[in-house]
């Protein structure tokens, strides 16, 4: 079936595998934005599902020389002030929490940017004069992912409160990550194809992903990517805090247990989460299933992050194809927003 490039032309309708091709060169993408002037005591970063994601990313690389915090709510922390520089973003712009969190850090003198693809809070930019990126059009907000980190780090350039370099070092991830996809690409057969095995080895099943505080943020978008292209349930969580918990729900009957479970793994994690995998795996052995490890490529950091990011994507999508959906649209999503008014 994957290996059917008829079969797959007909299914993604929408070319989401090429689109995810594509993806490395939002890193090379140029934002327009002056220095933020001012002193900043802390940043406030507002943003929902894949327009989060960008701020999870940012906390492995290139991280932030000021305190910051992602919320995700219609209500804003309550030690927001003047001295708070508060990052809206929105793909559409016109997410609900996000435009409430907006109104409230206006209200409180907050200096404001706004990252956002169109709608109201581009529209609320331009009206109050808050200091704007567009993001450029792509076919579903999950797949704007790398332009939106690399406009959030532009802004923290801009604010002073990342260095200059990052930029040159997320252009330079680009080409490391065209030259690995190569090897996911449709036209890379099922026996020779990573991407294509794991889609497979996960067919039928609730997917769990595990990953260490590096890829923590890869993991979370592994799961937005089961959900949406897949349409397959997915869960995630952290090396070492589900160590604390959720390992003893793997004890108990029945032990055949309908989930595949992806571990990635990163080189550059502390030794002790290394570690900690091993004493895991050990232990829940015929409680939980055999895990597939991912062992994320790359020398960096943010190479080993997004090769993680990119690499979930083909899965996802080539298990879309396996479970006979379409990855692109989000119908259920679209339709509850119309239902919720």
């Amino acid at each position: 079936m994957l290996d059917d490039l008829k079969y797959i032309h007909q299914r993604d309708a929408q070319d989401a595998l090429g689109i995810a091709e594509k993806q490395p060169a939002q890193l090379e993408y140029q934002f327009d934005l002056p220095k933020l002037d001012g002193e900043f005591s802390n940043i406030v970063y507002a943003g929902m599902g894949g327009s989060a994601l960008a701020a999870l990313l940012m906390k492995t690389w290139p991280g932030c020389k000021l305190p910051f915090e992602l919320t995700r709510d219609y209500d804003i922390p309550s030690y927001v002030s003047d001295k708070t520089l508060f990052i809206a973003s929105s793909y559409s712009g016109n997410t609900e929490e996000t435009l409430s969190a907006l109104a409230e850090a206006e209200a409180k003198g907050a200096q404001i940017v706004v990252i956002a693809g169109g709608g109201k809070l581009v529209e609320i930019a331009q009206q109050k004069n808050h200091p704007c990126l567009v993001l450029p059009k792509v076919g579903q907000p999950r797949y704007a992912v790398l332009y939106s980190l690399k406009a959030l780090v532009s802004v923290l350039v801009a604010a002073g409160a990342a260095e200059k370099t990052v930029l040159e070092e997320a252009t330079k991830a680009s080409v490391f990550l065209k030259e690995s996809l190569g090897a996911w690409l449709p036209t890379v057969p099922s026996n020779e194809n990573t991407a294509k095995k794991l889609a497979l080895e996960l067919a039928g099943k609730s997917v769990v992903i595990y990953a260490g505080p590096l890829l923590a943020p890869a993991a979370y978008k592994w799961k937005i990517s089961f959900n949406e292209n897949a349409k397959n349930i997915a869960w995630w969580n952290q090396l070492s805090e589900l160590n604390h918990n959720e390992i003893s729900g793997w004890i108990s009957h029945p032990v055949q247990k309908p989930y595949g479970v992806a571990e990635l793994q990163s080189s550059l994690d502390h030794p002790r989460i290394a570690r900690r995998y091993e004493v895991m795996n050990q232990m829940l052995s015929g409680k939980m299933p055999a895990p597939e490890i991912v062992s994320a490529k790359g020398d960096t950091k943010l190479e080993q992050l997004l090769w993680s990011v990119m690499f979930g994507d083909f899965v996802s999508i080539y298990l879309a194809l396996v479970n006979n959906v379409d990855p692109s649209p989000v119908d259920l999503q679209e339709n509850f927003k119309k239902n919720l008014g």
